[in-house]
């Protein structure tokens, strides 16, 4: 072999010497990222919580809505004064063996955001009532659910005067209890927008008048900064709203809390948990921002509900 040539292989081995690792170092930078940026992610510092936990396969199995029919579900409609004259329909959903008029205790259930009183019920919606009608046939104690429109509006008075909670309050609670259903001491469920306001709800009428709250998937935020613009009117607005730091108003009403790991407000929602002097009921497990966590979650949160109205 010539000198040249010898000198031309040489330099080739080199170079591929060079480029493989360099191509490892870039590998492994590359990898070194990714894990930053997925804990950065997990720490909720960056947005993409959901969408990495959904491409990664952590979410847990979906929900299934039980098979079986559920007991009565009747509803209606009434033109809302704390609404401003808006038309708001609502559902009350009854327990196999039981009927409208009983003297059941009622759990009224509060709606996302997009939602409506008929998100609640239904095998193509949440299912509460299959899976009330589930919670009966095992032998937990009945109850009602009650379901109403609360529009967009996060459950709290805006701006333009509009009052979604007034209306629970004020407006349905009269209807529940002229249909024979006992409000001495009701219970919430919600999710999302709607388990901000049971909690919300509940911490204002305080353990009087509130048994038991089950909050799914609390769409709540540590900031006005950091909220949803149409959550809250004002920096103002939020400050008077905000359930973190009046966790206390809750003392004497059994909570439950529950949020999914690859839910975005998951951060958020482990932070408000951990505010309480005496640890809610609930946790967090494997789940998304969405129906099939909600749907797994809705057993538990009904045998918490039944414990504490009956």
């Amino acid at each position: 072999m010539t000198t040249s040539r010898r000198a031309l292989l040489s330099r080739r081995s080199l170079l591929s010497r060079r480029s493989l690792l360099w191509g490892a170092g870039t590998a492994a930078t590359a990898a070194a990222l990714t894990a930053a940026g997925g804990a950065a992610v997990e720490q909720g510092l960056l947005p993409g919580r959901t969408t990495l936990h959904r491409l990664l396969h952590l979410d847990g199995a979906p929900g299934v809505v039980p098979s079986a029919g559920g007991g009565s579900l009747v509803s209606g409609s009434f033109a809302s004064k704390a609404r401003l004259g808006a038309d708001v329909g609502w559902s009350i959903a009854y327990p196999p063996g039981s009927a409208p008029g009983d003297p059941l205790p009622v759990a009224v259930v509060l709606h996302g955001y997009g939602g409506t009183h008929a998100s609640a019920f239904g095998g193509a919606h949440l299912g509460l009532d299959r899976y009330l009608a589930a919670h009966a046939q095992a032998g937990g104690p009945p109850f009602a659910l009650a379901s109403i429109d609360g529009g967009n509006t996060y459950w709290h008075r805006r701006v333009t005067g509009e009052d979604a909670g007034a209306m629970v309050v004020g407006e349905f609670l009269p209807l529940l209890r002229k249909r024979g259903l006992d409000v001495a001491r009701i219970g919430f469920l919600g999710w999302s927008m709607g388990a901000f306001g049971a909690l919300a709800l509940a911490s204002q009428l305080g353990s009087p008048r509130v048994a038991a709250v089950a909050a799914e998937s609390p769409a709540i935020w540590h900031t006005a900064a950091e909220a949803a613009s149409i959550a809250f009117d004002s920096p103002a607005d939020f400050a008077a709203h905000t359930v973190f730091g009046r966790q206390s108003t809750l003392d004497g009403i059994a909570v439950r809390v529950d949020c999914g790991t690859g839910d975005g407000f998951y951060p958020a929602a482990r932070d408000y948990v951990a505010g309480f002097a005496t640890a809610p009921a609930g946790g967090f497990e494997p789940g998304a921002h969405d129906v099939g966590y909600w749907r797994r979650m809705v057993p538990a949160q009904l045998a918490h509900l039944g414990r504490h109205l009956t």
